[in-house]
């Protein structure tokens, strides 16, 4: 008897508990869906949410997950998740054979070199047996600029070309000395020109390297501008920098061709992360396209890495370059889950989370998700009327969930956008 009294006694609590719990559930569904639901702010525009339970490996909440969204900048969690399986740790930049003082090379899509934001490689000490370098394009299989991209964006530093072996980001940037543009590459003080367009700074011309500002109205500090590259352009960038000949060759790659790595591929995925660097993310699906197939394809790395790393996902994504520039990009909430949980099984969890940007921290989101510890760690995405935030989230409670927040086809500014997420990201870390 004493024995059974315990088990309808422990039968009882279990099933108090039980009610208990599941009440808490459907309490902050609820509330999530007063936030996010039905006449809910976001009820005035395309918006699709998810959030999952990482552990325990359960939907917490859905909202139009299963819909098509332009990612923007979220795009590059896709190019990160490609460039983690195929380049692991190292960056590729460039492939190259010897013979005696001589050196012929091709570019394997490393963006580093002169590019001030991250380490640079060690060229310099590695060209300096050489006489002489050819430089090859052969393996170059793409466009200087994306499917999609936007051709008035061609003069903005966001924006800079693609190319095999960069320079310099593949950006000039023009210092005001005594109220004179001096480029930071000297070859291109030669191309600048005086104006009489109503402009502050130095602006390029469509179709050309040629630069030009107006002096009775130049005050701006600095100008920061795209090139337009060439095969000629690089091979004298190239001479510029090492201080070498560098000729230009049709050279095939041959198949006993030697790979220089440049160095760790952190710093590069840090800052394409964080600061949502566009560059660093095209280069990066260049270095997966080579080391795949021995060229710079951006369109073939894509459909190998769909068709072999994600053909598990509820939805394919249309994906088409690797920074998030183009509109054309589309992809559901539901399967930007799929994509953290790959990427949470195949890095640390903490390393994932030093990586994204962090609320209140750094990064994309220094100015948003401030508490006192940092409670959102995500990449965000934005371009004109379509904002997302795409990562990982901790409640009180010390469990990490992932999310995806996307939000297309609004007319409000993008600040009152991220001021509505941020009270619906707060109650999740408040309550989960």
């Amino acid at each position: 008897m004493r024995l059974r009294s315990f088990l309808i006694a422990v039968l009882i609590l279990f099933s108090v508990q039980l009610y208990a719990q599941s009440t808490e559930i459907r309490s902050r569904f609820e509330m999530l869906d007063e936030l996010l639901g039905e006449n809910s702010f976001f009820d005035n525009h395309l918006t699709g949410f998810m959030l999952y339970d990482l552990d325990s490996q359960w939907v917490q909440y859905e909202k139009n997950s299963h819909m098509n969204f332009i990612p923007a900048s979220t795009t590059k969690l896709l190019t990160f998740y490609a460039s983690v399986l195929i380049l692991r740790d190292s960056t590729v930049s460039f492939r190259y054979v010897n013979n005696g003082n001589e050196i012929t090379i091709w570019g394997s899509g490393d963006p580093s070199w002169k590019y001030s934001s991250v380490p640079q490689p060690k060229l310099v000490e590695f060209f300096k047996p050489y006489n002489k370098i050819n430089f090859s394009l052969e393996n170059w299989k793409d466009t200087p600029f994306g499917y999609g991209w936007q051709w008035d964006d061609y003069y903005f530093s966001y924006s800079p070309e693609r190319s095999p072996f960069p320079v310099y980001g593949n950006i000039v940037t023009f210092t005001n000395t005594n109220k004179v543009p001096v480029s930071n590459i000297p070859l291109f003080n030669s191309m600048l020109s005086k104006s009489d367009k109503e402009i502050r700074g130095v602006q390029r011309d469509f179709i050309s390297n040629t630069f030009y500002y107006n002096p009775p109205l130049y005050i701006n500090q600095f100008s920061t501008l795209p090139f337009i590259t060439s095969p000629d352009l690089m091979a004298k960038l190239l001479e510029e920098s090492l201080g070498k000949s560098v000729s230009l060759t049709k050279q095939h790659i041959p198949g006993n061709a030697r790979v220089f790595k440049g160095g760790s591929i952190k710093p590069l995925w840090r800052e394409m992360l964080q600061e949502s660097d566009n560059f660093i993310a095209e280069q990066i699906l260049m270095m997966v396209s080579d080391v795949l197939f021995n060229e710079l394809n951006s369109e073939r790395a894509i459909d190998y890495i769909k068709k072999n790393h994600m053909a598990d996902f509820p939805d394919a994504p249309q994906w088409v370059d690797g920074s998030g520039l183009s509109r054309h990009n589309l992809v559901t909430p539901r399967s930007m889950i799929t994509l953290m949980v790959k990427l949470d099984n195949l890095l640390p969890r903490n390393e994932l989370m030093q990586l994204l940007p962090q609320g209140g921290i750094n990064g994309t989101l220094k100015n948003n998700y401030k508490a006192p510890r940092p409670y959102v760690f995500a990449k965000t995405g934005t371009i004109s009327n379509h904002h997302a935030l795409v990562g990982l989230v901790k409640g009180n409670s010390g469990k990490l969930y992932a999310f995806a927040f996307m939000n297309n086809n609004y007319l409000n500014k993008a600040s009152e956008i991220r001021r509505e997420m941020e009270k619906v990201m707060l109650f999740i870390k408040e309550n989960y």
